[in-house]
Parts: structure tokens; sequence; C-alpha cells
């Protein structure tokens, strides 16, 4: 719980403020938002820039994960994410806080194109299609939207993130490669679509973290337009 708090407070803030004063500079003077491609090149910038920052707090939540799964020897038994941190830095060198960086802002940068632009876009076309208004059932809709295109657009990222995250040395060797290494692997012993197995299940944690993520950021954004911007 910790390190995903951490995680959240770090990678979650930096990609969602990123994007959003991205899409205000680069917007039209009249407030017409910019188009899709421009706001996937946005959330590519955010997701990169978020996951850099938060890429030690990710390490440390995929170890602490995993290792109730692990036998009782090989178990790292890290109190908080703290611990994992202070352990990782002092045991495995400062750059172990990195590790996995490249394929972490890789899946950050198809996780932010796809929900950032998917959900501005999919609010454009509710709002534009005169059924919707700017408010919390069009929220919602967009970014339920956004959280099924995520989650397809994600997932093969966020096994080959989560695998070389989470690797071992095998005799004095890294069990992968690269991400394209782990990507040839599974689908070589595991088949195609097990690149998107457990999807339900995915959807089921994104779809209502994506839903909860943009309705408090409209919410927050409309009350800090009501009490500083309007002053």
């Amino acid at each position: 719980l910790s390190a995903g708090l951490l995680r959240q407070a770090t990678y979650t803030t930096t990609r969602l403020g990123i994007y959003s004063v991205l899409l205000e500079r680069f917007g039209g003077a009249d407030g017409t938002p910019p188009p899709f491609l421009a706001k996937a090149a946005m959330g590519m910038t955010a997701g990169a820039a978020g996951a850099f920052v938060g890429t030690p707090a990710e390490v440390a939540l995929i170890r602490m994960t995993a290792d109730g799964r692990l036998p009782p020897g090989e178990r790292r038994g890290y109190r908080n994410v703290f611990d994992a941190l202070l352990r990782m830095a002092r045991e495995e060198g400062v750059l172990t806080l990195w590790r996995g960086c490249i394929p972490t802002m890789a899946r950050a940068v198809v996780v932010n194109a796809a929900q950032l632009a998917s959900y501005s876009q999919s609010k454009q076309f509710l709002l534009d299609s005169g059924h919707f208004r700017d408010d919390i059932l069009c929220h919602f809709c967009a970014s339920m939207i956004s959280g099924l295109v995520t989650t397809a657009a994600s997932m093969p990222v966020d096994i080959v993130k989560t695998r070389i995250q989470n690797m071992r040395t095998i005799d004095g060797k890294p069990e992968y490669r690269n991400g394209l290494d782990v990507l040839l692997k599974v689908v070589r012993y595991e088949g195609f679509f097990s690149l998107w197995k457990g999807f339900t299940p995915y959807y089921a944690r994104l779809g209502p973290h994506t839903v909860l993520t943009f309705i408090f950021l409209e919410q927050m954004n409309k009350w800090y337009q009501r009490l500083f911007l309007a002053a």
C-alpha cells in the first residue's frame, strides 16, 4: 500500500499536471482543443516524464507485491516503501531504483497517449453530440471509454515492464536481455494472445481507476478556476 500510494503521488500527479499545462498551452485562443494527434503527443510527453519520476516507487511496488510468492529464503522483507528504497540503494546501488526505467517510460508513453488523448477526444465527442453537458455524467462516460482503450493498448507493454522489474539473475545472467526479448519469449512460449491474458480483471481495475482519476481531476480543475483564476 505504501509503495502504491507513493507511486500515485509521484507518477500520476506529474503526468496529469504536465498534460493539463500542455493542453492549455497549445489549445486555441478561443478555448478550442488541439487535434487528436497533438493530444496523443502531449500524453506521451507527460507519461514519459511522470514515469521517470515514479520509477523508484514502481520498482518497490513490484518487488513488494511479488515478495509473498517467493520461497521464504528469497523474500526481501521490505517493511515499507521507504525501507525498500533505502535498501535497494544501499545493497544494489542507486541506479537500481531506476531499473526497468526504459520499459516503464515506454509503457507510460503508450498508456498516457491512449488514456489522456482518448479521454479528451471522447469528452469532446460527447459534448459535440448535444446529448451531454460538461458534468459528471459526461466525465464518467468518457473515462469508461478511455479505460477500455487504455487496457487494450497497455497490457503488452505492462507485461514487459513487470517482468523486467521483477526478473532475477540466473547463473550470472539476467533473465531477459531487453523488452523485445520479453515479448518474443512470451509469444513463443505462451502464445500471442497471452499478451492480453487477464483482460477482464485488468479492465476491472483500470476502468474504475480511470473514472475516479478524471472525475476528481475535472472537479479539482473547476474548483481551482473558481477559487483562484476567477479571482
